[in-house]
């Protein structure tokens, strides 16, 4: 089992000069291990032990790095050290990283790349941002389909050490446009004497350079790929996708949906690397709007002063009857946010979800609003006030349940993300509806 080193051992070698130590110590530590010790250390110390570790270990810790971090060490190390790392990193990961900088910094950088890696970088940039051109890498197995089997595999041996991954190859044409994908398995156990044309199904699935990244991830994960080929307009294929980068991907896309429904503005790096004020600025603006908004529900409480002031038990259940709406719109919400997001659920079911949203909201309203109509009359005994309670947690929950499921198409076929307005939007709007039906169904009831 290997042993783990902390950041204060790392520091101690450093104060001892033990370089070979260090070296020895963390070469043998796989890259994700080594990037979460640099969280321990200073620059400077980061730095120096930076500068022991070979040049594809470093590039596979620097790759591994927060932004923050990585713009940190390009700072201080020289050109040509700067030059080695980058190189090594992978196509992606190279444009990954530019999309993080300085706009300055990147231009810096690409000017010390040499002449083919710089053109493929410019290339990947081209594409929009978040776009499968932007994840996608040139490096694949490209082979032609009049090629016999046995040419294809010793093309693969002299080629495929290059190659993000030998697990498929594309078949191409003389203009490289995509006719084919195949597992090296069905190469390897056909006949050497064999045509690739002969071995070849031509059922594959291929995404566009300039369809947004969701759309990789969406096509890998329907049909279970280890890489997805990308092509341009023309069906020329131009680089490949595999799983583990979209699984990079998703991971990203699913820590903005959860920031966005908690009404947090998406960070755009991790929680440690968010600075305070990176922080307040992502969380004031719709801390701010929501607490403007929910002043609304101070004002229709005031306006119904007179029925408080008859019936001071009314207020005691004001909160009780707002929240509990709020959580079940939450609920709905969350539940149809996802149900887009899969592909579960499309903007012609529409009607599908209110019927069933009127029929899970009916069912839970009458379940809490017995359940409150039972503690309300045993804590008070005043039947009348319990009953105002229970219609009141039935409307709620049913309303609640119906904006919860509806907000999020509607907000979708706007072409607006509903994993951001959704869940605060509706807390807030259930709210201030919740209010008025409470002291409305008061007013009629008590007949004040």
């Amino acid at each position: 089992m290997m042993k783990e080193l902390s950041g204060s051992e790392i520091q101690e070698l450093i104060s001892q000069k033990k370089w070979r130590e260090i070296k020895k110590t963390i070469s043998v530590c796989p890259a994700p291990d080594i990037a979460d010790l640099w969280e321990s250390l200073d620059e400077q110390d980061m730095f120096i032990v930076f500068r022991l570790l070979a040049r594809q270990l470093a590039a596979d810790v620097f790759n591994e790095l927060e932004p923050n971090r990585q713009i940190s060490l390009l700072e201080q190390m020289r050109s040509a050290h700067v030059r080695a790392i980058i190189s090594e990193l992978t196509p992606d990961e190279r444009t990954d990283l530019f999309e993080e900088l300085p706009g300055e910094m990147t231009q810096k950088l690409l000017n010390l790349l040499p002449p083919e890696i710089r053109k493929e970088s410019l290339k990947l940039l081209g594409y929009p941002r978040d776009s499968v051109g932007r994840l996608m890498t040139p490096h694949y197995i490209a082979i032609r389909p009049q090629w016999t089997i046995e040419r294809a595999l010793e093309h693969i041996r002299l080629y495929g050490h290059h190659a993000e991954t030998i697990d498929m190859v594309y078949v191409v044409d003389e203009k490289w446009h995509l006719l084919d994908d195949m597992p090296l398995r069905r190469l390897i156990l056909a006949d050497p004497e064999q045509k690739i044309e002969s071995v070849m199904d031509r059922e594959f699935v291929l995404v566009s350079a300039f369809e947004d990244q969701e759309k990789a991830i969406k096509v890998t994960e329907r049909y279970n790929l280890v890489a997805l080929p990308v092509v341009d307009s023309e069906n020329v294929l131009v680089g490949i996708v595999t799983v583990d980068d979209i699984l990079d991907v998703l991971k990203d896309e699913v820590t903005e949906d959860i920031q966005k429904g908690a009404s947090v503005v998406p960070l755009g790096m991790s929680y440690s690397a968010a600075s305070v004020w990176i922080q307040y600025w992502r969380r004031i603006p719709w801390l701010l709007l929501l607490t403007v908004v929910t002043f609304l529900s101070v004002g229709i409480i005031a306006a119904f002063e007179e029925i408080l002031a008859g019936i001071v038990a009314l207020a005691f259940f004001i909160p009780l009857v707002i929240h509990t709406g709020g959580k079940a719109g939450t609920q709905s919400a969350t539940l149809v946010v996802r149900a887009i997001a899969t592909g579960d659920l499309t903007l012609r079911k529409w009607f599908n979800v209110i019927r069933k949203e009127l029929c899970v909201g009916l069912l839970l309203g009458v379940t809490l609003g017995t359940i409150l109509y039972l503690c309300s009359y045993l804590w008070l005994g005043d039947s009348r006030i319990s009953l105002v309670v229970s219609m009141t947690v039935i409307a709620n929950v049913l309303w609640a349940s119906l904006v919860g499921g509806l907000l999020p198409i509607i907000l979708t076929k706007w072409r607006l993300d509903p994993a951001v307005i959704s869940s605060p939007f509706i807390t807030t709007l259930v709210d201030i509806i919740g209010v008025l039906i409470y002291l409305s169904i008061a007013i009629w009831w008590l007949e004040f």
